[in-house]
């Protein structure tokens, strides 16, 4: 038992170790991310392009990022386990080459069916980076000097899918989509050589045994609903195959989350919800999932219909705000270390909370500056919650549930968005339709705009009662400590 103990004090905090190069390691994660998320939101203008280029219509071509997020949320439940079984040295790697292989099938496709093969072997490896990443950085450094890192983190989440947008457009423009992952290409390499050179194992590997049940529960489970609400957002909840999809899917997670707790090595590890931070940290993610998508949703509809804003006007708007929520992401990590949780994440609700009512009064006059504010304060907000909440969550956790605690939050993440997603726009055109059956002349334009505007206020005010939950919940946290550290005051009292 003690050369146990010695072993994991060993690889406890790589960070407090002279000998290992930790920013090397960093580097070598933080560049894949970067480029896995960015490949995330890089296509997302280039759909009309593609649809010109092989003849294909807009249900089709929106599989490019229905499957992204399908297969993400197929694949990342599993993450967990893997973590146990490989290296993580061994997994990263694989991880970025699969990417690879996947960005590269993609700019060679000579038609759709495989372009889309590509896109979805880069959803695996872009499903399997994030769990490992929070993994690593959780077991290299201490919890006093985790939101700082986290921050780096919340910095190449935010920031990539903030450029996205405007570096696809001038690369569509200037040099074809094939480029898009093309120009991705070389850094991935360079991610792969800079990792076989410095990335180093800092995780235990335990080989539990895999449960195949559990594992073809979760698949049906998580990936019928991304599927279900993803289609939904298209076709409307009341499509049979829509309704039936979702609960078949919430029924399959049901029975995974039966199966998890009776299982001695489970899946997933849902006993992390155990420990109450977590539990907050997780309420609290989902929560600003929601109010992120009711922005970056419908704030473009509502620019580029109702307020007639160009595309690319609508993209720059909302870039300042996307861009401060970046940089201030490692700012907010560092305050976060230094004086916990509830003196950012009080004021920041409050902020929040105020912005979402704010923009519940949006109507046809209201000026482009007031959104451009609005956004920034909202993306401050975000970043003074998101990353606090789930570093002060994962801190409390025991080591052994590291793996299971960041793959519980990343396999939410493409179920939260899917369902943002699709209950946001589904609310909006319910209102907006609502109110042209009931109109005068359905199509006069400035009705169908003040409908449309109508249904945009109610998404933002709903997005305001959520809000007030976050506000409440607020007020609740504590600084979490690491279960060990309970243990070892304890032993030492």
């Amino acid at each position: 038992m003690t050369d146990h103990n010695n072993q994991q004090e060993k690889y406890e905090y790589l960070a407090d170790n002279p000998n290992v190069k930790v920013m090397p390691i960093m580097l070598s994660l933080i560049i894949g991310a970067f480029f896995a998320i960015l490949n995330e939101t890089l296509l997302n203008i280039a759909l009309t392009t593609l649809m010109a280029e092989f003849g294909v219509t807009l249900t089709t071509v929106q599989w490019m990022a229905t499957g992204f997020m399908l297969i993400m949320g197929i694949i990342i439940p599993a993450s967990a386990v893997l973590m146990q079984w490989f290296t993580t040295r061994q997994l990263f790697i694989s991880t970025m080459i699969v990417f690879t292989i996947g960005t590269t099938i993609s700019a060679l496709a000579p038609n759709f069916p495989i372009l889309l093969v590509g896109r979805l072997i880069q959803a695996v490896g872009t499903g399997l980076l994030m769990p490992i990443i929070f993994n690593v950085f959780l077991l290299i450094f201490r919890p006093h000097r985790r939101g700082k890192v986290m921050g780096l983190v919340g910095l190449v989440i935010m920031f990539a899918p903030a450029i996205g947008p405007t570096l696809s457009g001038v690369i569509v423009e200037y040099l074809g989509w094939r480029y898009l992952f093309i120009s991705v290409i070389p850094f991935a390499l360079f991610s792969i050589a800079f990792a076989s050179k410095y990335l180093v194992n800092v995780s235990e590997v335990t080989k539990p045994k895999i449960d195949i049940i559990s594992l073809v529960f979760s698949t049906i489970g998580f990936g019928a609903i991304v599927y279900g609400f993803s289609s939904a957002g298209e076709t409307g909840f009341l499509e049979p195959k829509v309704y039936t999809v979702i609960i078949i899917g919430f029924i399959a997670v049901a029975l995974f989350t039966w199966r998890q707790l009776r299982l001695e090595e489970p899946l997933i590890d849902l006993r992390v919800f155990r420990y109450p931070m977590y539990t907050h940290g997780v309420l609290m993610f989902l929560i600003i999932i929601m109010a992120m998508f009711a922005s970056e949703i419908i704030l473009p509809i509502y620019m580029q219909g109702p307020l007639a804003l160009t595309a690319a006007t609508a993209g720059l708007v909302l870039l300042p705000g996307s861009i401060l929520n970046g940089a201030m992401s490692p700012v907010m990590g560092g305050l976060f270390d230094k004086f916990g949780p509830r003196v950012l994440m009080i004021p920041a609700t409050l902020v929040l909370c105020g912005t979402m009512f704010m923009m519940s009064r949006l109507d046809l006059d209201t000026p482009v500056w007031v959104i451009v504010v609005g956004y920034i304060l909202l993306m401050l907000s975000v970043s003074a919650i998101m990353m606090p909440a789930e570093t002060n969550g994962l801190n409390q956790l025991p080591k052994h549930l590291y793996p299971h605690g960041t793959a519980v939050m990343t396999t939410l993440q493409p179920v939260a968005g899917a369902i943002g997603v699709s209950v946001f726009i589904s609310i909006m055109n319910a209102r907006q339709n609502g109110l042209l059956q009931n109109a005068n002349n359905p199509t006069d334009p400035t009705a169908i705009k003040e409908a449309m505007v109508a249904g945009v206020e109610l998404v933002y005010f709903i997005a305001f009662a959520i809000s007030i939950v976050a506000v409440i919940m607020a007020f609740f946290v504590y600084r979490a400590v690491p279960k060990e550290t309970e243990e070892q005051s304890v032993e030492e009292n």
